[in-house]
């Protein structure tokens, strides 16, 4: 049960610097004139402290078997993701932006798990489910007017 909290407790605070990092990295892309350069330093300050913590982790050794190769493609989804916020962010606001990420999440998670793709566990929607992400859905329309 703490474990479970402590666990919840530390993608609470991942989910708390998403638009944390947003908001900093569409401030560097509007003064640098740039939100490719802004992605690109992010990225290589991400890589310096991924690299840092795994060395000091204890680099794995390579597995066996090689990965699907679709495994790798997440690096192009982070990519994606933060040089869209960065240069979206600045033109329609950045809570309108982090709260379209959400609702694309909120889509997208869902499909996953019914469906079971890419690896996660098969949670099937069901009525109290979809209704629940109606909700979600309606909230975020409502707390922000996209258009």
């Amino acid at each position: 049960m703490i474990k479970m909290l402590l666990l919840s407790a530390i993608v609470f605070a991942a989910g708390i610097g998403i638009p944390v990092m947003a908001a900093i990295n569409a401030g560097l892309g509007t003064r640098l004139a740039s939100p490719t350069f802004a992605t690109a330093i992010l990225m290589f300050v991400g890589l310096v402290f991924a690299t840092s913590y795994l060395l000091v982790q204890g680099v794995p050794s390579f597995p066996t078997r090689m990965p699907p190769l679709y495994s790798f493609s997440g690096g192009f989804f982070v990519v994606f993701y933060v040089l869209a916020v960065t240069a979206i962010a600045p033109k329609i606001g950045l809570g309108n932006a982090i709260f379209l990420v959400l609702l694309g999440q909120i889509v997208s998670t869902s499909v996953i798990d019914h469906f079971g793709l890419l690896g996660a566990v098969k949670t099937p929607i069901s009525a109290q489910k979809a209704l629940g992400i109606a909700f979600m859905t309606l909230g975020i329309i409502l707390a922000r007017r996209v258009v």
